[in-house]
């Protein structure tokens, strides 16, 4: 049985292996996919995310999942990076604001304030 570790490097050579597969890719979505998040409800979130790249919704665009954030209250997060912008990082989203996100954020360039962590 592979270490934690073993595991964390086999899923980031995966990671580099697909960057490098689709070419650099200027927008990157991460979905947070630790357990505490997929109990909040990421599981939800991420499908809606991949339904989109399956469908065409969203070209050129990098999906993963990311680990755990220490920011348990506000789960799930999604993190929004577009090359020559800042990052973009989105609390407590659900299917219904990940359609949103997607609709408003991705395909036209709208951040929703609201939404986001303030740093």
């Amino acid at each position: 049985m592979a270490t934690p570790l073993e595991l964390v490097k086999k899923k980031k050579a995966a990671s580099i292996h697909q960057i490098i597969e689709k070419g650099y890719l200027a927008t990157r979505v991460y979905v947070g996919m630790a357990t505490c998040e997929i109990a909040a409800g990421s599981d939800e979130v991420m499908h809606v995310f991949e339904t989109a790249v399956k469908e065409g919704q969203l070209n050129n665009v990098f999906l993963s999942q990311k680990g755990c954030a220490g920011r348990c209250s506000l789960e799930p997060m999604v993190e929004i990076l577009e090359e020559g912008k800042t990052p973009v990082k989105y609390q407590k989203v659900d299917a219904e604001k990940a359609r949103e996100i997607i609709n408003r954020h991705l395909k036209h360039g709208e951040v929703i304030k609201e939404w986001t962590i303030q740093s």
